[in-house]
């Protein structure tokens, strides 16, 4: 991850480094609150224009830039590599492959899934009455995005963003202002127009004054505590939050998995990206029956892993984002240790390492009094319990202040969705871990503690989106049977819609035609 040294004045930089070998790799602004403004102020400006084009216009820019992104992979994932510290390989498959997938989705699919929508009205039709919803764009969507993804989170939400009609302000995170750069420069080059995107690269008082300039809504993407922030801020301007936030995801291995294959899937899904994503494996549950198996196979398959700088052939983890990220990783580890865990790998960092190195570390003998199994730990440590039936393996599942993702493993499918659909979690998968979010076709969000609202799929498009309800009297010649004057026969009939009409049977409703129709025929005074 590039660390960065931000100063607080006019023209300031921040300072870029690869975290693994402490290089300097590039510069980006540190842009002040006036100027945040004045790109809100730009976006705004553009934004009717932009929406104007149409779906298959938007959609044409969105593809032009997939297809420069496809030409210029491997660059830009050797950036992400040198920015997080990610191995190139992990970059193109976690990042760059699920969001050119999003592009195309969305690119091709968004008129359709905002196209209006028919709305049955009951037996209202019997009187002419129908009704649909369709969608406009909110306005200008601020996007306040993470160090852990820097391509494939922000850019997702842009596209869904653009499509649906919006203009975009992105604040990358101080950690990964190049990237974010990044995405602004290939759109441009695929002919988006001037103020559609703007980018504000700094630090966290550049994220509050984004919040404070008046866009239309924020999706923001980090921790609890700095999403509570952000949704007290945008309170005060009511203005709509979507908090993509924490998770401690846990893992629950049956007694009937397929062990090999659940010990590789928990080890990929708690190590990957160095265990940097909201959605690791952060709590795993093994059936006691087959508990010492399991952990011998995530054992070996944890000693296989190569851990070097990202940008070094055949990587599989590189380096952690930071020495504060590393920090709350040793306290976790060092904690649970001292209250008689124990670290079958790993267990301390690596000091033959320049850069904040953490080895890959299993541990056992933990339980629910250890931060390790109750805060976010966001790095390379997968902690295993056991448990004795499924009621048990549901109860410790949710026992946590969050609920973002969660897996089930087991070769009885149907076993697996009954348990599934007991744990509260947004997204719970049957033996498959972490990779839901590169998925742009299925919702994303939590539970809990884990955020509001949703990005990704339909659900996704519709946080960018107002839905506005048109309604239409095709029989514009008759009066509504319930507007004045409330005789005596009018009250009548509305007794008769109340016990009828609002059964919402026809049969039922059949009796009251009479009493309707001496109502439209009734003389006016």
């Amino acid at each position: 991850m590039a660390q960065s040294i931000p100063a607080k004045s006019p023209g300031a930089e921040i300072i870029c480094h690869d975290p693994a070998t402490g290089e300097e790799i590039g510069r980006a602004p540190l842009v002040m609150p006036e100027e945040v403004a004045r790109a809100v102020g730009r976006a705004r400006a553009a934004q009717p224009a932009w929406a104007a084009l149409g779906f298959g216009e938007r959609g044409r820019v969105v593809m032009d830039a997939r297809n420069l992104i496809l030409k210029e992979l491997e660059e830009i994932a050797f950036l992400i590599s040198m920015e997080t510290g990610k191995p190139v390989a992990e970059a193109i498959s976690l990042e760059l492959t699920p969001v050119l997938d999003l592009m195309q989705f969305f690119a091709r699919k968004t008129a359709k899934l905002l196209g209006p929508r028919r709305i049955s009205v009951g037996q209202y039709w019997t009187m002419g009455r129908t009704s649909y919803e369709i969608y406009k764009p909110i306005g200008v969507i601020g996007i306040i995005s993470p160090w852990n993804f820097p391509l494939a989170t922000p850019l997702g939400e842009v596209v869904m963003a653009l499509m649906a009609g919006n203009t975009a302000v992105l604040k990358p995170s101080e950690l990964t202002p190049l990237t974010g750069l990044k995405i602004k420069e290939v759109l441009a080059r695929a002919g988006l127009p001037d103020g559609v995107l703007e980018v504000v690269t700094g630090d966290g008082s550049t994220g509050a004054a984004l919040v404070g300039a008046g866009v239309d809504k924020i999706m923001f993407t980090g921790s609890v505590a700095t999403g509570r922030r952000v949704a007290e801020a945008a309170a005060k301007y009511l203005i709509p939050v979507v908090l993509e936030l924490g998770g401690k995801d846990p893992m629950v291995v049956l007694d009937d998995a397929h062990i090999s294959n659940a010990a590789r899937g928990a080890v990929w899904g708690a190590f990957a990206n160095c265990g940097q994503s909201c959605s690791s494996v952060e709590r795993c549950y093994v059936h006691e029956s087959i508990a010492e198996q399991f952990i011998a196979e995530v054992v070996k398959e944890t000693k296989r892993l190569h851990q070097a700088a990202g940008t070094e052939k055949d990587t599989d983890i590189g380096s952690m984002s930071s020495e504060r990220q590393l920090r709350i990783v040793e306290r976790h580890v060092n904690q649970a240790i001292d209250h008689g865990a124990v670290a079958l790998t790993g267990g301390e960092r690596l000091r033959d390492m320049a850069g904040p190195f953490f080895p890959p570390t299993v541990m056992t003998g933990v339980n629910h009094e250890m931060d390790v199994m109750r805060e976010e730990t966001f790095g390379p440590v997968l902690p295993i319990m056991t448990f004795k039936n499924d009621n048990e393996a549901v109860r410790l599942a949710n026992d946590s202040q969050f609920g973002l993702t969660a897996s089930v493993w087991t070769r009885n499918i149907a076993r697996g969705q009954e348990l599934a659909r007991q744990i509260d979690a947004g997204t719970v998968m049957v033996n498959e871990v972490l990779y839901t979010h590169g998925i742009a076709q299925t919702p994303w969000g939590g539970m809990k503690q884990s955020g509001l609202g949703r990005t990704h799929g339909r659900a996704g498009l519709l946080e960018l989106v107002r839905s506005q309800h048109i309604h239409v009297n095709r029989v514009s010649f008759l009066p509504d049977l319930w507007w004045f004057n409330y005789t005596e026969d009018a009250g009548q009939l509305f007794r008769g819609f109340a016990r009828r009409f609002a059964s919402g049977s026809i049969l039922q409703s059949i009796p009251l035609l009479p009493q309707m129709i001496r109502r439209w025929r009734a003389p006016r005074d």
